[in-house]
């Protein structure tokens, strides 16, 4: 079992960064992909970006690509994601999710956390 937090999140203005973190409990966090889906008003939960176990891998979705950054530090059981350049349409609640999937990126995500609002204004 994983239990998730996410903090970080806030209302900024476009252009603005922010980073998100993710704390895991349990001594078997680098057993996991760690993932961040985030979820807009009215819309559904989508994927944002994943990071390999050793946290050499990362993915990301399109829209977010050259300006999100995932990372993880296993030592403190902490995944991350640094967003800058933020844009209106990035205002969602967000996520961070942990798979034990074999398949990249994972397809399915087992442990959620239970999200941090991200605001962003024009």
């Amino acid at each position: 079992q994983v239990q998730l937090v996410e903090s970080g999140g806030g209302l900024v203005q476009a252009e603005d960064s922010l980073r998100l973190s993710c704390a895991a409990s349990g001594r078997t966090f680098n057993n996991y992909v760690m993932g961040w889906f985030r979820q807009a008003p009215g819309k559904e939960r989508s994927f944002v970006a994943a990071v390999s176990r050793n946290g050499n891998t990362p993915y990301y979705t399109d829209s977010v690509k050259g300006r999100f950054t995932i990372s993880r530090d296993n030592a403190k059981n902490t995944v991350y994601l640094q967003m800058n350049s933020l844009k209106p349409e990035d205002t969602a609640v967000y996520y961070c999710a942990a798979s034990w999937d074999n398949s990249w990126p994972p397809l399915k995500y087992y442990y959620w956390g239970q999200g941090t609002q991200v605001t962003v204004s024009s």
